[in-house]
């Protein structure tokens, strides 16, 4: 009755909450011999009349009984689904049958339990096992290893951590060959979750009692016993019901001799009170998880909150201060992740907006250039043809300038198609990062697709703008050959340059420099060492290394860079990772016994980043092929003085290309961020705000998403919720105490059960002097109380010299006083 508001009140909060609260009761299973009055003590609980019962084994399935706090009492079977019991004559019938129908009616036995809720408004909410009893003689359809097949089916549901075990025993057997006790040993053997129950203790012989054991004394527990009185099968038959058995169950211990000074810690109603503070404590156990759970959600809720407090949807006020808050919001955002910034929503796993374009400029946009690089051998083909056809029908004595005017233009423009595919890429990045920074209009989704619409229709135009000034580039290139500029080869060096000075890699140029490191994949490892492992690559100007890890202490090889060409390597079926291989362009081995070695990167991104950090170092895509290897069928079928004069036109292209190209990496960007990303910013920050309000009704454009309206009301419900169940958390830690558990006993006794020699004698015996058992049975004066309090002055029993037991409770180190015979 004192648990059942509080875990109620817990229950209402979550249940308000939405969340499922995993205050696992513990189940409280009835363990003892056949006819022990197992189901009886468990009736007692729900104060209702619904187990079958009578002599024999009558309980012969498993009954999973869960009780229910509800307004109105009736009960459900799961094999009944959706008929309700409210008369629980019909439910003691129902089971009869429901176990006859699987075991057969001649005393067979399953353990396909029987499921049973009882709803009510006097339970807890709890779940009661009624197990079969402990037999040892097989009767009827019972198999003969009868005991085995219960005991396991006992052992099922006992040895859960969360089980409190009733240990029954009949006070007329003797306590010393119970079984349920020596059950309860085996799972539990601490004895913390065992509580001893005594029954029958009306039926004993004249004379005897069992006050040794209910004081604990006489084969100790550590949770000690209790002693309970149930009806009789006369009292069940007449139809005597519970309360009435409660009075007179507690009439009984007050009268008797034996017991009435404990008589305040034997009977139902205080076993119930044991079981309680046991749930009591499961519960303040279970309640700091609660609490740091709730805590923790609140403060994540009180943060959203705070914003829709005094939210109007309807208020137009608010929408407006809303909208200009978000285009503000929009702005800022956009600057932040193309400018860079120190604020909290930092991409932390992959480059974004300023940072990607970053690298589209610098490492991407040139690595396509230089892709495009030209084929050698069909280049020098070009400037014979080209120098041929200038001579016409004349043997021409002087190298022709307009034969380098024509490679050149040619040349220059093919840049055009890197330069706009870099714009492209710089395009997508940019709507990428207005779809993120749009993403807080979401709320709101007519007016994130408007304010997308806008952008994206703004940075369109500018698109096509910017690849118009690019091409205006090119062509302004193309229109003037500035052959007096001061990096400009000219023509009298050209002629003089000699072939080995014309190498295409710039070695030497940058000093030994190391210019990346990070992690690849080598995969050309064999199949020994299992295909393929990463290692840690250091790049420099001049050789590539790598090493077992990125403490760079063991190195694993050192390749030198020299004369070595890049290749891309197809992608294998499934797999994840991208290749590119390094080789000899002469069919020299590489690596070891490798022709080419084989690297991969896990994305696009880290390979296009690996070959742009080559292409510093000199090492060029595999078209831009060598020189000398070249050479040699090109200039067989030509005549000295035509050779000399394409070499002097190549070296003079070579020159006047560099030229532009890096003209060309430096402008383009320069161009796309002037045209594009600054325009687009200046848009965001200036104009977006006039074209919302031009493209229509704003009323329209704020009105909120149904699930937003829906997500709002949730989570303000939620943050109520949240604050009263922390409230009914801190009153039950307040209105609720918790109890120690009690100290271990000596209860090796119970390993001995099965020795005959040491068994103790029955309870009826406790009048005789008994033998020693244990230290703590023992008959040995003991030593004085370790409390101050003296011992109270006791008046002898009517009926026998020795004066009774104390009424206080011994503390928990403390022995009773002894009883020494008068006679």
């Amino acid at each position: 009755e004192q648990l059942i508001p509080i875990v109620n009140k817990l229950q209402d909060a979550f249940t308000q909450m939405g969340v499922h609260m995993t205050l696992d009761l513990p189940q409280i299973a009835v363990v003892g011999g056949q006819s022990a009055g197992k189901s009886s003590v468990l009736e007692n609980f729900v104060g209702r009349d619904f187990l079958p019962r009578g002599s024999g084994i009558v309980t012969r399935r498993p009954l999973i009984l869960q009780l229910i706090n509800a307004t109105t009492e009736h009960a459900e079977f799961l094999h009944c689904k959706g008929k309700q019991f409210v008369d629980f004559d019909d439910v003691r019938r129902e089971i009869e049958a429901e176990t006859d129908r699987v075991t057969g009616s001649n005393k067979g036995i399953s353990n396909i339990p029987i499921n049973l809720r009882v709803y009510s408004p006097n339970v807890l909410n709890l779940t009661l096992i009624d197990l079969p009893g402990l037999t040892k003689v097989p009767i009827g359809d019972q198999p003969p290893d009868i005991e085995h097949q219960i005991r396991g089916m006992i052992l099922q549901f006992i040895k859960r951590e969360s089980c409190l075990i009733l240990a029954v025993t009949p006070a007329n057997t003797d306590l010393a060959n119970s079984d349920a006790l020596k059950l309860s040993k085996e799972v539990d053997p601490q004895g913390i979750r065992t509580i001893g129950v005594i029954t029958k203790l009306d039926l004993m012989d004249e004379g005897t009692d069992a006050r040794d054991i209910l004081e604990n004394k006489l084969l100790p527990l550590r949770r000690g016993y209790i002693g309970v009185v149930n009806r009789s099968q006369k009292d069940i038959d007449g139809r005597k019901d519970i309360k009435a058995a409660l009075a007179a169950e507690r009439k009984f211990f007050l009268s008797h001799p034996s017991y009435r000074h404990i008589a305040d810690r034997l009977g139902t109603p205080f076993l119930q009170r044991v079981l309680n503070q046991q749930l009591t404590n499961h519960i303040r156990d279970t309640l700091p998880g609660l609490r740091d759970k709730l805590q923790k959600q609140y403060l994540t809720l009180e943060k959203d909150v705070e914003q829709f407090k005094n939210f109007r949807p309807d208020d137009p006020a608010i929408k407006t201060k809303a909208m200009l808050q978000m285009v503000q919001q929009l702005t800022t955002d956009f600057e932040q992740t193309i400018e860079g910034s120190g604020s909290a929503q930092i991409n932390t796993n992959e480059l974004s907006g300023g940072a990607k374009i970053n690298r589209l400029f610098h490492e991407r946009f040139p690595f396509e250039i230089v892709k495009m690089e030209f084929d050698e051998k069909e280049l020098r083909r070009e400037i014979a043809f080209a120098i041929r056809n200038i001579h016409g029908i004349r043997v021409g004595l002087f190298t022709p300038d307009m034969a380098f005017e024509a490679i050149v233009k040619k040349q220059i423009s093919r840049l055009k198609e890197p330069c706009l595919k870099c714009v492209d890429l710089v395009v997508t990045e940019l709507s990428s990062v207005v779809r993120n920074c749009a993403d807080k209009m979401s709320p709101y989704p007519r007016l994130k697709e408007e304010v997308e619409r806008i952008i994206a229709t703004q940075v369109r135009q500018r698109e096509q703008r910017c690849k118009e000034q690019i091409c205006l580039l090119i062509d302004c290139e193309l229109a003037y050959m500035n052959t007096n500029h001061e990096d400009f080869i000219g023509f009298a060096n050209a002629q003089n340059q000699s072939e080995s000075s014309v190498k295409t890699g710039k070695h030497g140029a940058l000093g030994n420099q190391v210019i990346r490191k990070g992690f690849m994949c080598i995969h050309n490892l064999g199949i020994m060492k299992g295909g393929s492992r990463d290692y840690w690559f250091v790049l420099t100007s001049e050789s590539i290394s790598w090493y077992k890890d990125e403490d760079e202490k063991e190195k694993k090889f050192m390749l030198p860079l020299d004369g070595l060409k890049l290749r891309d390597v197809e992608q294998g079926f499934m797999s994840k990772s991208h290749k590119f291989a390094l080789f000899n362009p002469e069919g020299r081995n590489v690596y070891k016994d490798f022709k080419q070695l084989e690297l991969s990167c896990e994305t696009v991104d880290e390979v296009d980043s690996w070959k742009a950090s080559f292409l510093r170092a000199g090492v060029y895509p595999e078209k831009q092929a060598d020189q000398e290897n070249q050479e040699s069928s090109v200039t067989s079928s030509m005549d000295p003085q035509l050779e000399r004069q394409v070499e002097t036109i190549r070296n003079l292209v070579d020159s006047y290309m560099k030229i532009v190209t890096k003209t060309t990496k430096d402008l383009v960007p320069k161009t796309i961020m002037h045209m594009v990303i600054n325009n687009c910013k200046v848009f965001i920050n200036g104009e977006l705000l006039a074209h919302i309000y031009a493209s229509g009704d704003q009323s329209k454009l704020m009105e909120e998403a149904p699930h937003e309206a829906l997500k709002r009301e949730e989570m303000i419900k939620m943050y109520h919720a949240c604050k009263e169940a922390l409230r009914i958390i801190g009153d039950i830690s307040m209105a609720t105490v918790s109890t120690p558990v009690p100290p271990p006993v000596k209860n090796d006794w119970l390993a001995s059960v099965g020795n005959p020699r040491l068994s103790p004698p029955s309870p009826g015996g406790v009048r005789k002097a008994a033998p020693t058992i244990s230290s703590v049975a023992s008959r040995a004066p003991p030593p004085p109380p370790s409390t101050n309090r003296p011992v109270p002055i006791i008046p002898h029993r009517p009926g026998t010299g020795a004066p009774p037991m104390p009424p206080s409770r011994p503390g928990p180190g403390a022995l009773p006083p002894p009883l020494i015979p008068t006679r």
